[in-house]
């Protein structure tokens, strides 16, 4: 897949989400859908970004959103992740980066 532009519509895709589940964009119709990357479970700063979404997930609610987080990490380490700081969204494992790519996230370091 290439990857997409703002404006664009979005492709059906399916990942592996914690919970044991598959989450598949067309079965969330009729509500808005909050896509959130990040680069590794339990780090400082994704460990903060989670927060803050966990911390107005009602807001979410509210508003007819979802919420997932993505990452290259695996179910495990999602699922440890997940547990630890009590999300209550499913976090994506997208280890072979089809995610990343078409959104184009992923980035080479400049530090």
């Amino acid at each position: 897949m290439k990857p997409i532009s703002v404006g664009d519509n979005l492709p059906d895709f399916e990942a592996k989400s914690t919970g044991d589940k598959v989450v598949k964009l067309s079965d969330c119709q009729g509500k808005y859908v909050i896509l959130y990357f990040y680069p590794k479970d339990s780090t400082p700063g994704c460990t903060l970004e989670g927060q803050d979404f966990r911390d107005n997930i009602e807001r979410f609610n509210s508003l007819n959103a979802m919420v997932f987080g993505i990452s290259r990490d695996s179910l495990k380490s999602h699922e440890n992740f997940k547990c630890k700081q009590e999300f209550p969204f499913d976090l994506l494992s997208d280890t072979d980066e089809t995610l990343c790519r078409l959104f184009d996230v992923i980035k080479m370091k400049n530090m």
